[in-house]
C-alpha cells in the first residue's frame, strides 16, 4: 500500500536536526565552496576527502536500501536482481527524519543507499553518514536535466554525494467548482475568505513556502533563498503561518488525506503534489492546479551512498540502473513524479498516455526555474555567515508556534 508521505513532523525530527546544528556549530576546516555545486561556504563534510572508486567491480550479491514506499517495486527490482545477482532488501521509511535516524543508527555498515529528499540531504552529508560518488561511473547522468546534475542539495564543492533521481513541485490545488480560474497567488492560502477550507502539508519545510511567498509580497524582508532565512525573515514566515492556523481545515500527513478532503468538500484549496491532482482527476473530481506567480517549492530525491556501505559495487550498479530512461519512466508513472532523465519522456507515454505532459517531464527550462527545490536549512548561510536558522529551529517553530 502506498502512503505517499514526505518530510514529516515526527518528534524524531528534532533530534535528527541536531546533527546539522552540531556540525555547523563545530565548524570544520577547509573551504567547501558555495555557488554551483556548493551548498554552504566554509563547511567541509566529514566524508569530503573519501576516495571514490575508479571502476565498478562484481556485485557482492546483496543490496540494502532505505527508501520511500514505492521506490523498490518488483517491476524494476526483479530485472535488476536477475541482471546483477544483487538481491535487494528495502527498508521503507515514513519520513525524511526517519531516514536520517536510520542512517545515523544503522548506516555504519548496515545500509548501502538511501533515497533521501532535499530536506534530509545536508543532514546526511554533514552528519558524515554518506560519502561522495564518482559520477563518471553513471553513464546516464549526462542526460539529466542540467539543474539536477549538480544541485546544491546533494553536491558540495564539486563533489556529488549521490545520484539525483526524481522530483516534483509543490503545487496549488483548487476546486474548479469554487474557482472559475486559477488563483494567481499563494495569498489564497492565507485568506480569511476560505477559512476552514484550506489544507497544507504537516511539515516544517512548509515554512519555506511561506518564505517564498513573502519574498515577493514583502520584498523589504530581503529573502533571496526560502531555505536560508535570518531570524527576522524566519520569524516573519512563522508569523504568517501562525496567522494561517485558524483558517486550516487539515494539516495533512498523507496525500490520501488531502484527496479525501477535496472529494468530500472539506477543502476547496490547498498545497499538494501532482499525484493528488492525478488521483482526483481520475476520480472525476473538478480539480485545478497551478504554480502561482511567486513560484513554488518542490522536492527532489537522491540515491545517496552510505559512508560504510557493505555492498558498494551493488550500490553503484543500482545507481547506474535507476538512472536509465526505462526505469525512470516506470518510477515516474508508478509514483506520480517527474524523472531526472530527459530521455524518459516518450517511454512514460508508452506506459501511460499523456503522462509526460501530466508530470511536466517535457516542460521548458522556464517552468523548472520557478521551482525552489528543498534543501536542508542549516545555520551557516551560503555567504559563510552563521546567520541562518537551522532545521532544528524550523521543527521547533512548526510544533510550538505554527500548529
Amino acid at each position: 500500500m502506498k502512503r505517499w508521505a514526505r518530510g514529516g513532523t515526527l518528534l524524531a525530527a528534532a533530534s535528527a536536526a541536531v546533527l546539522v546544528a552540531a556540525c555547523v556549530s563545530s565548524g570544520g576546516g577547509g573551504s567547501s565552496g558555495a555557488g554551483a555545486g556548493g551548498a554552504t561556504a566554509g563547511l567541509t563534510p566529514p566524508q569530503a576527502n573519501t576516495a571514490v572508486p575508479g571502476s565498478v567491480g562484481a556485485g557482492e550479491g546483496h543490496l540494502n536500501l532505505i527508501a520511500w514506499e514505492g521506490y523498490a517495486q518488483p517491476q524494476w527490482v526483479k530485472p535488476f536482481e536477475q541482471a546483477t545477482g544483487c538481491q535487494v532488501s528495502a527498508k521503507y521509511a515514513g519520513s525524511s527524519s526517519e531516514m536520517v535516524s536510520l542512517m545515523a543508527s544503522g548506516g555504519g555498515g548496515q545500509y548501502d543507499l538511501v533515497s533521501a529528499s532535499g530536506d534530509a540531504d545536508l543532514r546526511l552529508i554533514y552528519g558524515g553518514d554518506v560519502k561522495p560518488v564518482n559520477m563518471g561511473l553513471i553513464p546516464q547522468w549526462k542526460n539529466f536535466h542540467p539543474f539536477l546534475q549538480s544541485p546544491p542539495f546533494n553536491t558540495i564543492g564539486g563533489k556529488h554525494y549521490g545520484v539525483s533521481y526524481e522530483f516534483g513541485p509543490n503545487v496549488l490545488l483548487y476546486s474548479t467548482k469554487t474557482f472559475a480560474s486559477a488563483p494567481s497567488s499563494w495569498s489564497v492560502l492565507y485568506s480569511k475568505q476560505y477559512s476552514g477550507q484550506i489544507t497544507v502539508p504537516n511539515n516544517p519545510i512548509q515554512i519555506a513556502d511561506a518564505a517564498l511567498y513573502l519574498s515577493k509580497s514583502k520584498p523589504s524582508l530581503g529573502i533571496t533563498d526560502p531555505y536560508e532565512l535570518t531570524q527576522p525573515q524566519f520569524q516573519a514566515a512563522v508569523s504568517l503561518l501562525a496567522g494561517q492556523r485558524p483558517l486550516i481545515e487539515k494539516y495533512w500527513d498523507l496525500a490520501s488525506q488531502e484527496i479525501f478532503d477535496f472529494k468530500n468538500g472539506n477543502a476547496i484549496v490547498g498545497a499538494g503534489w501532482p499525484y493528488q491532482v492525478s488521483a482526483l482527476k481520475a476520480a472525476h473530481f473538478p480539480i485545478g492546479t497551478t504554480i502561482p506567480g511567486e513560484g513554488a517549492t518542490g522536492w527532489a530525491d537522491t540515491w545517496m551512498l552510505a559512508a560504510k556501505a557493505p555492498h558498494p559495487n551493488c550500490a553503484y550498479l543500482w545507481m547506474r540502473y535507476i538512472s536509465t530512461p526505462k526505469v525512470q519512466a516506470e518510477q515516474a508513472v508508478n509514483y506520480g513524479e517527474t524523472p531526472d532523465n530527459k530521455l524518459a519522456c516518450p517511454l512514460m507515454n508508452q506506459l501511460q498516455p499523456g503522462s509526460c505532459d501530466q508530470y511536466h517531464a517535457n516542460a521548458p527550462t522556464s517552468y523548472f526555474d520557478t521551482i525552489k527545490l528543498w534543501k536542508t536549512p542549516i545555520a551557516t548561510c551560503d555567504n559563510g555567515k552563521p546567520d541562518c536558522v537551522p532545521y532544528s529551529g524550523w521543527v521547533s517553530a512548526w510544533n510550538t508556534q505554527v500548529k
